[in-house]
């Protein structure tokens, strides 16, 4: 054994591969392709303290080896994971085109995650892809992802960011690389989708089974553990998707494959933060109808957890219709739940403590003024603050002047008036990973300048809290160009 692998060895990697041990049609045997000159772009050092990994021996040429998987690991068992999606609404088996999973690493606190590799080279289920992905897009998922993080969202991690030596080819010819993923676990609706699609019974109960005994083993003690399930990824997303309204995240691409049982948001492609308000803002330039757009991120959840509903059919009751009943009994609920925790939402953004017959109106009558008069989604709460962004002539509008005097009349109301500041501070971040800025540090890597991109990712680890001097990264762009994003593939 070299030295390196000796160095690699003493990580302490602490591997359980309980998912490839379930039946072959869920999962292949996979390796990542090796790649020629393997280079360490950043590294996650806070996320491998929670992971308890010590990497203090390892040189950069070491870990470029390492998080690229020329050289694996001792415990790893490399898989791609089977799934089905439906993509846009139309139904597609799927499968880890370009990812492997290294394996499940349990920490000190017997906390399980999956290691994954994303851009590792071509799979079973590559699909004529060729299973590689670009430095732009993998710094991209590095960087949302952590700010998702720090911004308090339920996500999956990032850890190593290496450049490939290799050139992908997209649009135009781009610098590879490859990005470790940290998540609780990679199971999605779409893998339930997979196995219920084969129409075998007992498989789909080994995926249920391994999927409570993973993340919920609480409902073993459920009479109807199937529909608990539900019930729980019904909770689960409800409150993840109102997170991203709260914050003006916009997925992208809210297909039934991205959206874990977990309720952790994965796949940080065609994702972007909306500036000015406008419910239907989109930024994926293959969202030409506007299906995933701002807006739309309630209803897509609703769908997507009918889906996922269907695969549990045979699970819930042995009578189909009975099934069914009870399943679509539950998915109607959904619009009451969110609508009663969008609501709790956007009390506390505006420092309502308490619930009074008046406070929708408020809010919407709010939304709708910032729709009208373009104002900053995230700067507005801001200024409710007191957290003058820059002067701004447009909070000093005749409309919303008016609609101040009603929403201060509101905080009067406040059994603990003098809390309604910090009620707000603890759920409206300063500052977001505003699009420009995300790209001029993207376009700087690219170039092999990572300085935006330590900078960016300083100045968005403490969102709530801010920094001095970051005006720069509080401002919209001023370009009047539609911003785009793409999902990299």
């Amino acid at each position: 054994m070299d030295k390196s692998n000796l160095n690699i060895d003493k990580i302490n990697w602490n591997f359980d591969n309980t998912y490839s041990k379930l039946p072959k049609n869920f999962l292949s045997e996979t390796l990542p392709v090796s790649v020629k000159s393997p280079k360490l772009k950043i590294l996650n050092y806070n996320l491998s303290k929670k992971l308890n990994l010590s990497l203090a021996d390892l040189n950069n040429e070491d870990l470029a080896q390492l998080f690229s998987g020329n050289l694996l690991p001792k415990g790893s068992k490399s898989i791609s994971q089977a799934y089905a999606g439906h993509q846009f609404g139309h139904f597609t088996m799927l499968g880890d085109g370009r990812a492997v999973l290294m394996g499940e690493h349990i920490s000190k606190k017997n906390e399980r995650f999956d290691i994954q590799f994303k851009g590792s080279g071509k799979t079973p289920f590559s699909r004529n892809g060729d299973g590689r992905a670009a430095l732009g897009p993998m710094l991209r998922e590095y960087i949302i992802s952590e700010a998702m993080h720090n911004l308090n969202i339920p996500t999956t991690r990032s850890l190593a960011v290496v450049k490939t030596g290799e050139n992908v080819i997209r649009e135009n010819t781009l610098p590879g690389a490859i990005l470790t993923r940290v998540a609780s676990s990679h199971i999605r609706v779409g893998t339930f989708q997979y196995i219920a699609a084969k129409q075998n019974i007992k498989e789909l109960r080994a995926l249920f089974d391994y999927t409570i005994n993973r993340h919920y083993p609480i409902i073993k003690q459920s009479k109807n553990q199937p529909l608990d399930l539900l019930k729980t990824l019904m909770d689960k997303q409800t409150d993840l998707v109102i997170n991203w309204m709260r914050i003006g995240f916009i997925h992208g691409v809210m297909n039934t494959d991205n959206m874990t049982i977990s309720g952790e948001t994965i796949d940080y492609g065609p994702c972007a933060f909306m500036d000015i308000y406008d419910p239907k803002t989109v930024f994926s330039s293959i969202d030409q109808m506007g299906r995933y757009a701002y807006c739309n991120q309630p209803i897509i959840t609703k769908w997507n957890l009918a889906r996922f509903a269907e695969c549990l059919i045979p699970l819930i009751d042995a009578n189909q219709n009975k099934a069914i009943e009870l399943a679509t009994e539950l998915i109607n609920s959904f619009e009451k739940k969110y609508e009663e925790k969008w609501l709790e939402m956007m009390r506390n953004k505006l420092g309502f403590i308490g619930k009074t017959e008046k406070d929708r109106s408020l809010i919407l009558d709010l939304l709708t003024l910032m729709h009208q008069k373009k104002m900053d989604y995230t700067n507005t709460f801001c200024h409710l603050m007191n957290l003058e962004i820059q002067k701004d002539t447009i909070y000093e509008d005749n409309d919303f002047q008016i609609w101040k005097k009603r929403w201060r009349e509101r905080l009067s109301t406040n059994e603990r008036p003098e809390e309604h500041i910090k009620l707000m501070r603890s759920v409206n971040p300063l500052v977001i990973p505003r699009n420009h800025k995300v790209e001029e540090a993207l376009n700087e890597a690219n170039q092999d300048n990572l300085e935006a991109t330590i900078k960016l990712l300083k100045i968005l680890s403490t969102p709530y809290n801010g920094q001095k001097d970051i005006i720069e990264y509080q401002l919209p762009s001023f370009s009047n160009k539609k911003y785009q994003t793409f999902c990299g593939t």
